[in-house]
C-alpha cells in the first residue's frame, strides 16, 4: 500500500486509456471485427424485431411480453454502451479513451447489466404466478403492477452503480494507461490504479452478491415451484403446453447466470484477465444475439405472430 501511494504522489495522473482489445494479426483483428459486426446488427435488428412485433399484435398484449419488450430494449443499449467503441478498436481506429469516457462506459454497462437481472427476476415472477396460481394471475399481475415492477428494476438497476461509479472516479492512475480489454471494465481498472483498492474490491463484490446472487435465488425459486406445478398436472399434453411458456426464458436465465456468475462473484479482481474478455463476448453480444431466436423459436405465441403479421404484408397491394 505504501508503495501505492508512493506511485501516486510522483506519477503524472492518467487522464486517456488505450484500450488493448485482443492481440493478433491484422487479418485476424478485420476477421474478429467482421464478426462482431453481423453479430451486433443481427442482435439489434432482433431485438428491435419483437419489440415490434409485440407492439403490432394485440395478442402479445400480455405481462409476459411487456416485460420481453423491456429486456428487447435493455440488450440494444447494453450491446451499444460497449460494442460500437469495440468495433472501432478492431479496426485499429481511436483506442483511446478519456478518463470520463471510460467511467461512463463502465457506468452504462453495468447499470444495464444489473437492471438485466432485475428483470428477469421479475420475469421468472410473472411465469410463477401464470403457472402456479392461474386463477388470480390476471387480477394480481395487472397494468400497474407490471409497469411498477418494470420501473423499479430499471431504476434500481441504475441506483444501485452509483456506488461503485463513485468509489472507481476516485481511484488514482498513475501509468501504464493500457486498459487489457475490449472495453472499459471494473477489473482491468482495479489492476491499472496506483492506490488502494480495497474499498471498490469489497464494495464490487458485495453488490455482485446482492444483485447476481440475489436476483438467482429468486429467479430459481420461482423455477423450482414451477417445475414441481408442471409435474403434478395429469396429462403430458398439459406439461407441454405450461413447459413451453417458460422454457424460453429458462434457457436465457442458464445462460446469462451462468457466465455472469463466474465473472463478478468473486472476493479478487486481479485475476484471470483474459479468460474475463473471452467471457465477456459472452455477456456483451452473444446472450443479446441469442435472447430474440431463443424467444421466437421456442415461443408458439410469438411464432403465431410473426405468421400473422407476413401473412398481413403479403395481401397489401
Amino acid at each position: 500500500m505504501g508503495k501505492n501511494n508512493e506511485g501516486s504522489q510522483n506519477g503524472t495522473k492518467v487522464m486517456e486509456f488505450i484500450l488493448l482489445g485482443f492481440p493478433g494479426s491484422q487479418y485476424l483483428q478485420v476477421s474478429i471485427f467482421m464478426l462482431f459486426l453481423i453479430m451486433y446488427v443481427m442482435s439489434l435488428l432482433g431485438n428491435v424485431a419483437i419489440i415490434i412485433l409485440v407492439i403490432a399484435n394485440c395478442r402479445l398484449h400480455t405481462p409476459m411480453y411487456f416485460f420481453l419488450c423491456n429486456l428487447s430494449f435493455l440488450e440494444i443499449w447494453y450491446t451499444t454502451a460497449s460494442i460500437p467503441k469495440t468495433l472501432a478498436i478492431f479496426l485499429g481506429r481511436s483506442r483511446s479513451i478519456s478518463f470520463t469516457g471510460c467511467i461512463l462506459q463502465i457506468y452504462f454497462v453495468f447499470a444495464f447489466g444489473c437492471t438485466e437481472y432485475f428483470l428477469l427476476s421479475v420475469m421468472a415472477y410473472d411465469r410463477y404466478l401464470a403457472i402456479c396460481d392461474p386463477l388470480h394471475y390476471s387480477t394480481i399481475m395487472d397494468k400497474q403492477l407490471c409497469r411498477k415492477l418494470a420501473a423499479g428494476s430499471w431504476l434500481c438497476g441504475f441506483l444501485i452503480i452509483f456506488i461503485p461509479a463513485f468509489l472507481i472516479s476516485r481511484l488514482s492512475f498513475c501509468g501504464p494507461s493500457v486498459i487489457n480489454h475490449f472495453y472499459c471494465n471494473i477489473d482491468s481498472w482495479i489492476v491499472l490504479s496506483c492506490s488502494n483498492t480495497y474499498d471498490i474490491e469489497m464494495a464490487a463484490f458485495v453488490i455482485s452478491i446482492i444483485v447476481i446472487l440475489g436476483s438467482c435465488v429468486v429467479t430459481f425459486l420461482s423455477y423450482i415451484c414451477i417445475i414441481t406445478t408442471i409435474l403434478r398436472i395429469p396429462s403430458v399434453q398439459g406439461q407441454q403446453k405450461a413447459f413451453s411458456t417458460c422454457s424460453s426464458h429458462l434457457a436465457v436465465v442458464l445462460i446469462w447466470y451462468g457466465s455472469t456468475i463466474f465473472l463478478f462473484v468473486k472476493p479478487s479482481k486481479r485475476t484471470s484477465l483474459e479468460m474475463t474478455k473471452i467471457i465477456n463476448i459472452l455477456n456483451t453480444i452473444v446472450t443479446p444475439l441469442l435472447n430474440p431466436f431463443i424467444y421466437t423459436l421456442r415461443n408458439k405465441d410469438v411464432k403465431d405472430a410473426i405468421r400473422s403479421s407476413l401473412g398481413f404484408w403479403s395481401q397489401l397491394p
